[in-house]
């Protein structure tokens, strides 16, 4: 059968290519997509060509073995159904819908354990947010905020969203969110932060002093810009912590640490969703964090964040709209049937 896959081939190109599709092999089941989600963050430096050369791109998935570098198929947030079964898999698994950390592809190929049923009564539009859940999830863990902490998150991207949506859920003294563009500060206020706000607008610090007067216990850098990292680590208090979850790629991050920042015992910490932070992992694993991912995904509810839908042979069109006009959108995704 034939299949179409999106390919990144230079900066500011992408190509939908034909290709030829066997059928499941023992053990494998073929999956029909139905969504499939662009990370505009990463899928933003792939396609401007802001990616390290000679990374690998995830050791952790099967689907995305190799390192950057072009001509590449990228993603790893699709929803499909199971169609066709390989020989020695339990029929169970037909027509279920599931997901996979699986690139931009109509169709594809995969093992049983690259796999997760979506939960029960769950729709494809919600469960294509798993990944950034994830995410978002393990930014909690890793921040670790108590009762009464004032927080701050930088970037109101869906991750951005997603953090302060769980961060929302806990007896905070005060959340603040900023970002650049009004419509993900909207939905921000709309999700139960104390307020939003502009980080380019003059008076921004001062907006933060008058709601976090001693400054953040705990600040989330999420909007994948270096200059936000400066800017976090201004509104942080003595011995509060920074948690950067942005990916800057080749970008780099010029920092002031000549200042207060060198007396204020500030900690920095890096946080990515591949891995468990080891103070934890004798007791959470992977399969425990999904699980926690799944039942917030049913609390709160983030397919009212998908501002655009895209077949994927318009794929073209949709990184153009994330590229040039990254203020109308928050979550785009393909559609594939």
């Amino acid at each position: 059968m034939e299949r179409k896959s999106l390919y990144f081939t230079a900066p500011g190109q992408v190509e939908i290519r034909s290709e030829t599709l066997n059928v499941p092999g023992p053990g494998r089941v073929l999956v029909e997509t139905l969504l499939s989600a662009i990370s505009s963050g990463t899928e933003g430096l792939i396609y401007r060509g802001q990616f390290p050369e000679g990374l690998v791109l995830d050791e952790s998935l099967p689907a995305l073995a190799g390192e950057f570098g072009y001509p590449l198929k990228y993603g790893y947030s699709t929803v499909g159904w199971v169609s066709a079964l390989g020989q020695g898999v339990d029929p169970v698994w037909y027509g279920r819908l599931v997901f996979a950390f699986h690139p931009h592809e109509s169709c594809f190929l995969a093992a049983l354990d690259e796999l997760m049923l979506v939960p029960e009564g769950m729709s494809a539009e919600e469960a294509i947010f798993l990944p950034n859940m994830e995410t978002a999830v393990n930014f909690v863990m890793d921040g670790a905020p108590l009762l009464g902490e004032q927080v701050a998150v930088f970037g109101q991207g869906i991750v951005g969203l997603l953090t302060a949506a769980l961060l929302a859920r806990f007896p905070l003294g005060c959340l603040a969110t900023l970002d650049r563009y009004p419509l993900r500060r909207q939905a921000s206020s709309e999700l139960g932060a104390h307020a939003s706000l502009d980080p380019e607008a003059d008076d921004c610090l001062e907006s933060v002093y008058k709601l976090l007067p001693n400054g953040a216990d705990l600040v989330y850098e999420l909007s994948g810009s270096p200059a936000a990292l400066d800017q976090a680590i201004a509104v942080t208090r003595f011995a509060g912590r920074v948690v950067i979850g942005s990916w800057y790629g080749q970008k780099s991050a010029s920092l002031n640490l000549g200042g207060r920042f060198h007396r204020s015992r500030i900690r920095l910490v890096s946080s990515q969703v591949s891995t468990l932070a080891p103070e934890l992992t004798g007791r959470w694993d992977k399969v425990r964090r999904f699980a926690v991912a799944w039942e917030m995904l049913r609390l709160v509810q983030p397919s009212r964040w998908i501002t655009h839908r895209f077949p994927l042979e318009q794929a073209a069109q949709a990184y153009q709209l994330l590229d040039q006009h990254p203020e109308q959108a928050i979550q785009v995704v393909f559609t594939h049937s």
